[in-house]
């Protein structure tokens, strides 16, 4: 683990705009967080459009940009300047057919500190990501960095705890994971609450089951743009919690803001030793967990 203490950052914002406005409004924020202090700093899911999975359209396509183009010059030359650690979600081309929902993870340096791509991939009403998204195939990490120790999931990957506990094996002291998750508004009213008490608890367990600092980084704002649709109300509430699943710093669901938070590995230490789940894994019994089911 670091031995220092660092300060992590989730940037909540609505992106319902251009790809160029959206990557000036990003990087202006970034710009923000770097100024209070934030030394890690992560961006929501698809940070350079609205959410365009609504619809299955192969206009969409156009959003999609090669590694180490547009997304990555620009926050690798920000990072540098900065000298702060920047998670970039984008929408990966890595060849005619084949994208992905991806996040580089960019050094203080501006250096490629590793590069990850969504691995559970969700087809819902209005989330139609099987259309657009090949589920990634470099397994989950934990990257390091030179502020910590960190790992990388998006979205609908927070509901599995696998993914959560194999990227903390590998010695993640944070948990980030950008987010576009909102209502559907006509479900709003019957199953809101729920719906999001849900998000929120799930990832508060990752974070104790596995000892571990988490972030969550989501949107806000109602993206109407299909048709003859009520659109999705992306519900905000962007948080950072402690290993024990201590709220640290919370968000609204309606406004663009930032929150800061700092990673205590001697904390996080402390925690394993008193709660000891990792050491008491019963890794000869879990053999199973790699069968969709068991008979």
């Amino acid at each position: 683990m670091s031995k220092q203490n660092y300060k992590i950052s989730v940037i909540q914002l609505n992106l319902n705009n251009t790809p160029e406005n959206n990557l000036k409004k990003c990087m202006e924020w970034v710009r923000k967080a770097a100024a209070k202090g934030a030394e890690v700093i992560s961006l929501p899911e698809l940070y350079s459009s609205h959410y365009f999975c609504q619809s299955e359209d192969t206009e969409n396509f156009a959003l999609a940009e090669p590694l180490y183009s547009t997304s990555f010059n620009a926050f690798s030359a920000l990072s540098k300047a900065l000298g702060v650690v920047i998670i970039v979600p984008f929408f990966e081309k890595r060849m005619a057919g084949v994208y992905h929902n991806s996040a580089y993870v960019i050094d203080s340096d501006g250096s490629e500190a590793g590069l990850y791509r969504k691995m559970h991939i969700p087809d819902d009403p209005h989330y139609y990501e099987k259309f657009y998204f090949t589920p990634g195939d470099l397994g989950f990490k934990t990257i390091p960095t030179k502020k910590g120790k960190i790992g990388t999931l998006i979205c609908w990957d927070q509901w599995y705890p696998e993914a959560a506990r194999l990227t903390a094996l590998q010695g993640a002291e944070v948990l980030f994971y950008p987010t576009a998750i909102g209502w559907h508004p006509r479900e709003k009213e019957e199953f809101g609450e729920n719906q999001h008490g849900a998000w929120m608890n799930v990832m508060r367990g990752h974070a104790v089951a596995n000892g571990v600092y988490l972030a969550a980084a989501n949107r806000i704002g109602l993206e109407q743009y299909v048709p003859g649709t009520d659109g999705i109300q992306f519900w905000g509430s962007s948080f950072i919690c402690g290993p024990q699943g201590e709220i640290l710093a919370q968000a609204s669901s309606d406004r663009e803001e930032l929150l800061i938070a700092e990673v205590d590995p001697g904390l996080q230490e402390n925690v394993r030793q008193n709660w000891p789940f990792l050491r008491d894994r019963r890794i000869d019994a879990y053999g199973n967990i790699t069968k969709r089911v068991i008979d």
